[in-house]
């Protein structure tokens, strides 16, 4: 009843305020922007929620990941696991359900088997990151049922620039964790040849927190055997990093199109919160280089428009140090190879063709033991795919389906094979200018990947002994996606419904056994479902020459639960909220006002969080044009109020609790 009270109330509330704006008959134009991932497309031509940011809202948001980058977004929350990892949760789904590209062309880190593993994409060098859902989530991957994260860095350039060299300095020091960052760019080009440079770095002492660090009382909950003689007051031990990272890029630029390559190197050391019992403190040494080719060509033959083709090495490998033994290896190999051909349109369709294949290699070992943790396995995906877009009457239309061949070969083990098979479509109906609707109904399917299936191990960094499940077979998800748009001069309103059915929905949950001293975490297979909404409203309430101010007021909520009416782990909470927004000139600020309700449904042993109040504040500040010279002076205030958040969604929500009170400056200067 509790839920249902709580779910229905906020439910209602936003369908009686969005419904109300009907009555409006004052039209205000929207500025369109050009979404780039999958295909060239305005955001009012898309019929299921994208979320984009770029420029100036991009360079506010920015966060120590992109998890973290994302999290006030509607629906997007952070699976920390403490300040060094943060990859994004979209309602409710994460892992292997939410892919995170970097320009177009998977990560092919291990971000997406395990949470303490940090995500390679580094949200410092985005030059915008894109959400996607539906049926444009097919052209990257099955079973995505959260969707897919795009982060553009234009590290091969597909336009010639206008200048030999321009150049790009941003600078961050963050207090709460003494945290300072610095970024550069150079690009520029001539003739036909155009250039890429970019590199940041990162450095961070322990992060501070409102409180104690450990929950003790929670964590003796999930560990009767805990101990805890070390709880430190106001900060978390251990969370200091340290990252590096260096990129360069080289493309040949003309009429009929580009063909370029990229080379990054990232190092990144971070360490990972303590339990408390004095036991061994364990940090995570990554290091991964990463090899790309990427080329268009526009009107290659008579029925295409345009061809285009992808190709990635990566070389990931990270080490989890125990008190500075090396323990855990991690290591992982991957070919990635795209084909996508946009072709003239048939008839009322109009969109493209693909074809997709990776091969990789991966393997996870402990260096003092030389146990396996998951034995040695070549994988190999072949995926074809298409995504379709045609108007009906009154209704825009978009359709993508997704067939894969999907083939496990562990070490001295049969193989493993696997089809998943996915479809979409999608409609809007524009009642009018004001007025639009849109469905989206999927059906997706996901093979079980190398570490829930073949993982046997203790693993240092989450203090768990892991057992995967050989006998997993493909997670197939129905999903339901209802939408309403209002806009006038007066009011925007957007409110977004769904409701996901998963059958033999993955996950990894504790048993309530240990194995030498730690929990047993084992994946598992049961039916799900998914239920929750989004909404917002934006309310004009000033424009005069003071200003413009905005009143936006935001909702979300996810409900995960099985069939035997046990909860799935890891939700986030309902959350609420408003933000105020002024700008005046150059001079752009807001305050932000968020209600983190209680997370009561926290599954099967595993502990609740209470609920809490996240206020925060940002101003920035351009100057343009000077000799040449574009500068922005930014500033952000964090967790005013000191409160102590533990995330819900984290598995260490008892020994990592998220920022505390910490303010953040910087500049940028662009030439």
């Amino acid at each position: 009843m509790f839920f249902r009270n709580k779910f229905y109330y906020g439910l209602f509330s936003a369908l009686i305020i969005s419904t109300a704006t009907v009555a409006d008959e004052s039209v205000v134009e929207l500025d369109d922007v050009i979404v780039t991932a999958p295909i060239t497309q305005k955001i009012s031509e898309f019929v299921t929620p994208v979320t984009v940011l770029s420029d100036e809202e991009l360079r506010l948001k920015v966060g120590h990941s992109i998890g973290e980058t994302l999290k006030n977004e509607l629906g997007i929350t952070s699976q920390s696991f403490g300040p060094g990892v943060g990859t994004p949760i979209i309602r409710g789904q994460s892992g292997s359900r939410v892919k995170v590209l970097n320009n177009g062309v998977g990560s092919n880190d291990v971000s997406a088997i395990s949470p303490d593993h940090a995500s390679s994409v580094e949200a410092l060098l985005a030059e915008r990151i894109e959400v996607l859902r539906g049926p444009a989530t097919l052209l990257y991957g099955s079973g995505l049922m959260g969707g897919v994260v795009n982060v553009l860095d234009n590290r091969i350039l597909g336009k010639l620039p206008d200048k030999l060299v321009t150049s790009t300095l941003e600078q961050r020091f963050d207090s709460v964790s003494d945290e300072t960052a610095t970024v550069m760019k150079v690009e520029g080009g001539k003739s036909a040849l155009a250039y890429h440079l970019d590199g940041f770095y990162r450095d961070r002492n322990n992060m501070d927190i409102g409180g104690s660090a450990i929950d003790v009382k929670s964590a003796q909950v999930t560990d009767p055997s805990l101990n805890v003689i070390q709880n430190p007051q106001g900060f978390i031990n251990n969370t200091s990093a340290h990252a590096i990272s260096g990129s360069a890029g080289l493309s040949l630029v003309g009429d009929p199109g580009f063909a370029g390559v990229s080379i990054n190197r990232l190092e990144n050391n971070y360490g990972i919160a303590p339990d408390g019992s004095g036991g061994d403190l364990t940090r995570i040494d990554l290091k991964q280089s990463k090899y790309d080719f990427k080329s268009e060509l526009k009107k290659p033959v008579n029925f295409a428009e345009l061809l285009q083709t992808k190709l990635s090495y990566t070389d990931y490998q990270h080490t989890e140090i125990a008190d500075g033994v090396a323990s855990a290896f991690f290591t992982n190999k991957t070919y990635e190879s795209r084909l996508e051909m946009t072709h003239n349109p048939v008839g009322i369709f109009k969109g493209l063709l693909g074809f997709q294949a990776l091969a990789s290699d991966f393997a996870a070992i402990n260096k003092a033991s030389n146990a396996v943790i998951v034995p040695e396995t070549q994988t190999t995906s072949y995926g074809v795919f298409a995504l379709e877009s045609f108007k009906t009457g009154v209704l825009a239309n978009q359709v993508g389906l997704r067939v894969e061949d999907t083939a496990l070969l562990p070490e001295s083990m049969q193989s493993l094979n696997y089809t998943p098979v996915s479809a979409s479509v999608a409609s809007v109906w524009d009642l009018n200018e004001k007025n639009s609707l849109n469905l989206a109904i999927t059906r997706s399917q996901r093979a079980p990947q190398v570490q829930e299936l073949l993982v046997d191990g203790y693993h240092d960094a989450t203090r768990s002994y892991e057992k995967g499940n050989i006998n997993l077979h493909e997670e197939t998800s129905y999903n339901l996606d209802l939408g309403y748009k209002f806009k006038a001069d007066w009011v925007k309103a957007q409110l977004d419904l769904f409701h996901n059915w998963a059958v033999d929905y993955i996950y990894q949950q504790r048993n309530g056994q240990f194995i030498q001293g730690a929990a047993v975490l084992e994946s598992r297979q049961a039916d799900a479902t998914f239920m929750g909404y989004e909404s917002k409203l934006v309310f004009p309430v000033l424009q005069n020459k003071w200003g413009f101010v905005d009143l936006t007021l935001f909702s979300d909520f996810t409900r995960g639960q099985f069939v035997n009416d046990t909860d799935v782990p890891r939700m986030p909470p309902l959350r609420f909220g408003l933000q105020l927004d002024h700008s005046v000139g150059l001079w752009a600020s807001s305050i932000r006002l968020t209600r983190g309700e209680a997370q009561v449904y926290a599954g099967e042993y595993d502990t609740p969080t209470t609920g809490y109040l996240l206020l925060s504040m940002d101003t920035q500040y351009k100057v343009l044009g000077v000799k040449g010279v574009d500068v922005m002076v930014f500033a952000k205030a964090n967790n005013l109020t000191n409160e102590l958040i533990r995330n819900s969604t984290s598995y260490l929500r008892n020994y990592a609790p998220e920022p505390g009170r910490g303010v953040e400056i910087g500049f940028r200067v662009s030439y």
